[in-house]
């Protein structure tokens, strides 16, 4: 369940980043968003398939070189989308470490719901 909504929380973050960008900022900005917030959203789906897998190989006694490869990969397919999308000049790289920010956004989403839940269902003694 805390995987979901922080999930969700990453998708209305980037959305809501890149509505506003397309009123007020210029395209590449708002394209910046757009794809920080899409790889993130990927590297997240991304990590948490790999890391389930590397702790079930490593339960199972497996070798983890195919799992490290696969971590580093998601690395490797992220720089080379936005070093080709910069080099072509369709985003702007601040945007898109911005877009990407998006984890940060969910986990204080996240931080002030169980903030808000601590204070308001304590027990009184």
């Amino acid at each position: 369940m805390l995987e979901y909504r922080v999930f969700r929380s990453m998708v209305v973050a980037s959305a809501l980043a890149v509505t506003i960008a397309a009123f007020i900022a210029p395209w590449r900005v708002t394209t910046g968003l757009l794809v920080g917030g899409l790889l993130a959203l990927f590297s997240h789906r991304w990590l948490k398939n790999s890391a389930a897998a590397a702790i079930q190989l490593s339960t199972a006694g497996g070798t983890p070189q195919l799992r490290l490869a696969q971590f580093v990969l998601r690395y490797v397919v992220i720089a080379a989308v936005i070093f080709s999308l910069y080099t072509l000049d369709l985003i702007s790289l601040p945007a898109v470490l911005a877009g990407m920010s998006s984890f940060v956004v969910a986990m204080m989403v996240e931080a002030v719901r169980e903030f808000y839940f601590a204070i308001t269902k304590r027990e009184e003694n």
